[in-house]
Parts: C-alpha cells; structure tokens; sequence
C-alpha cells in the first residue's frame, strides 16, 4: 500500500512540475524554464523513441525534434491539456515517419516494431528486487506481443495514464486495459513457472 501510494504521489509532484514549467515557459520563454521541460521531457522520449526505432542516434534525433517542436510552440502548449501525452504523440509520429522514409514502405504501422522494456534501475522499488528476479521479469516483459509490451511499457515504465495511452497508439482506453491485463497475466504466469510458485 506505501509503495503505491509513493507511487502516486510522484507522478502527482511530475505533473504538477510539468504544469508549473509549461506555464512559465508559456509566459516567459525562459532559458531556465525549457531546461527544466527538457530535464522532465527528454529521457523518456528518448527511451520512448529508442523503443520504436532501435537506433539510439535516431532516438535522440526525434527526442531533440520533439523538444524543438514544444519550443516552438511554447505560447501554445499551456492551452494542451496534457503536454507529456501531446509529446509522446509527436515522438510516436516523427519515429514512425522516420521508419517510413529508412524502409520506403507505403505504410508502417506500430504493432510492425519490436519494442524493449527497460526496468528503471533508480527507483526504490527496483532497488529492492533480487537481480534474478529482475531478470526473469524482463525476459517474460520482453515475450510479450509487441502492442502489450508497449502499453505496459508507457504505464508502467513511463507512468502515463490509460487515455493517453489510447491517445498516443490511437486505439481506444478499453483496448490499452485489455493488453495491460493480458501483458499482466503472462508475465505473472512465466514468473510463476520460472520460481515454481504454482
């Protein structure tokens, strides 16, 4: 219950950050405001790209993008209802457009790229899982089909709620909870087998 609480309240203090920056940003279009958007923004759309793209260079090329692009329409984005999911939808845009010109594929469509889950290492919670537990629970994220590693990847590793999940891979928020549960019981049913707990 503490940890989920702990939980909670840290995605509450982002948000609000998030909201605070915005809005000065908005006002002022501070140096010190769009470092601190960049501190906030960046590392997750960078992983975020990374997993769709597999490419760290290309990543960070979208990641940079994405920022410039939230630069540029500073004035506009305390009007965004939720600027971290309006960030992922650019990322999740500008990478697939970037898959489309490096394949010359008419279309190309998510559930068409491998996507890797990475544990964050920081967290007090990861700290406390055993290196063999950690790695079982990776090898069973990474066997998951490449729409529910993703969902679980954006809720569970980027803290993101089940809307803008919906709103960032354009399917509907009943669609993102049924991956999640499925994600969900795999992963317990390959950790359950790995430590002979059934």
């Amino acid at each position: 219950m503490i940890k989920f609480e702990y939980q909670i309240l840290t995605m509450f203090k982002k948000a609000l950050s998030l909201t605070d920056t915005v809005n000065r940003l908005a006002i002022d279009s501070s140096e010190k405001s769009y470092k601190q958007l960049f501190n906030l923004l960046f590392p997750p759309l960078l992983k975020f790209c990374f997993c769709l793209l597999k490419s760290h260079e290309l990543a960070e090329e979208v990641a940079s993008d994405v920022m410039f692009i939230l630069w540029k329409r500073r004035a506009e984005l305390s009007s965004v209802a939720n600027v971290q999911a309006y960030a992922y939808i650019i990322a999740k845009n500008l990478s697939l457009n970037m898959l489309k010109r490096g394949l010359k594929k008419e279309t190309i469509s998510i559930d068409e790229i491998s996507i890797e889950v990475f544990l964050n290492h920081e967290t007090p919670e990861q700290l406390l899982i055993g290196a063999e537990l950690k790695q079982a629970l990776e090898e069973s994220i990474n066997l998951l089909p490449p729409r529910a590693k993703m969902v679980f990847k954006l809720i569970k590793e980027d803290g993101l709620s089940y809307k803008d999940v919906a709103c960032i891979l354009d399917i509907s928020v009943k669609t993102v909870d049924a991956h999640l549960v499925t994600a969900l019981k795999k992963i317990a049913v390959l950790i359950n087998k790995e430590f002979h707990l059934t």
